[in-house]
Order: structure tokens, then sequence, then C-alpha cells
């Protein structure tokens, strides 16, 4: 039997939550299992439900979303963070990202596109909405002095982990990492945890963003 990932839901509105929670308790091998109104909530909802997944959102009374993240991302045994949200601009794609968060998506995005995200977290695979990966892109590319910063810190990297590095933001599974570098998948993944553990990081996306940093996707 395929294991049920457990979703907890944080939102300060509660008619967003309702509706969360009717969608995702409809999809196959998914279950919600608590809710929070904010980030101090969502800390004591995650003790007491241990969830695989949090959907959070970013503007909350008391603790913010991405103060939660970042909490919530120091465990031992952390959630995967999916941050879903109005706020687009880009200091939020940005802070909630090096937080920790594994996807950021709208508030307009399709069910479809939200228990997918939920599925491809749990597996290792960030998700992010089109438009702000593209809009991640644009300004990774020109900020000043990230392009050298991202370079050195990917120097450290051997040959193998800089093509895995490079794949990753391209947005490439393992799955396709392993047929397009003639592989293992298992191989592929000891070189993404190599890759966490050697730049301090804390998920793929955030290889990505470096990556994009570097100009290199």
């Amino acid at each position: 039997m395929a294991r049920v990932i457990r979703v907890l839901l944080v939102d300060d509105d509660a008619m967003v939550r309702a509706g969360l929670s009717m969608m995702l308790d409809g999809a196959s091998g998914i279950t919600v299992v608590g809710e929070a109104a904010d980030g101090q909530e969502a800390i004591t909802a995650t003790d007491a439900h241990a969830p695989d997944v949090v959907l959070m959102d970013l503007r909350m009374p008391r603790v913010d979303g991405i103060t939660a993240t970042r909490r919530l991302r120091a465990r031992a045994r952390p959630p995967e963070v999916i941050v879903l949200t109005t706020f687009d601009t880009d200091e939020n794609i940005l802070h909630a990202l090096r937080a920790g968060a594994s996807g950021f998506l709208l508030k307009d995005a399709s069910p479809p596109q939200i228990v997918e995200a939920v599925t491809r977290v749990t597996t290792g695979e960030p998700i992010l909405s089109p438009r702000i990966t593209r809009r991640l892109m644009d300004r990774t590319v020109t900020q000043a002095g990230a392009y050298e910063k991202a370079r050195a810190t990917l120097a450290r990297l051997t040959p193998r982990e800089h093509e895995v590095a490079v794949a990753i933001a391209h947005g490439r599974t393992n799955a396709d990492i392993s047929a397009e570098l003639a592989m293992g998948v298992t191989t592929v993944k000891a070189h993404v945890s190599s890759i966490l553990t050697k730049l301090g990081l804390d998920n793929r996306t955030q290889i990505a963003l470096l990556a994009h940093d570097a100009d290199l996707a």
C-alpha cells in the first residue's frame, strides 16, 4: 500500500484553509492532518501531527510564513514546505526559497498544480509556478556580485557534482539526470546529498538558485 502524504495547512484565512482541505482530502494519496492560522500555530501543529508537507501562507499575524519556514526546516526531521501566497514580489520569493521552502506557488494555481506540488516535493523534486521561475531567472542573472559568488561556491564541487547541479537547475528529475549523465539513480541521489552537504544548502531549489546566480541555466 502506498504511503499517504500528510499535509498541514497554514493560512490566516479560514475560508482558504477550508477550500484547500476539501480539495486535498479529495486527492488520492493525500490527507490533511491539521490546520494553523499563523506561523506559531504551524510550529505547534507540526509537533502534534508530524506532517510530510506544510502549505504555508506568507503574511500572517505573530509569526510570518518565512520565519516559520526557516524554523521548521531547521529541525532534525523537517517537513517539506510549499509557500502558497498571493504576494509574489521578488523579495518574498527569494526569502522563502532561501529559508528552505521546496516550492513557491501563487494562490491562483489550479487544484491539479497544487496536488502535483504536494506529491513532487515528497520525492525531493522542487516545484515553482512557471511565472515564478521566469522571474527568478531574470533577477538572478542581473544581481550585482551574485555571479562571482555563485561561481566560487560551485567551484567547491567535483566535475560530476557540478554537472548534477546544472541539471537540477534545468528542472531535471533524478531519473532524467540518470539517463542524461549515464549513472544510476542511486548515484544521482548520492551526488545531490553531497552537493547539499558541501554547500550548506537545504534542498534542490536552493541548488537551482545558486546555478542560476552563476548563469549556468
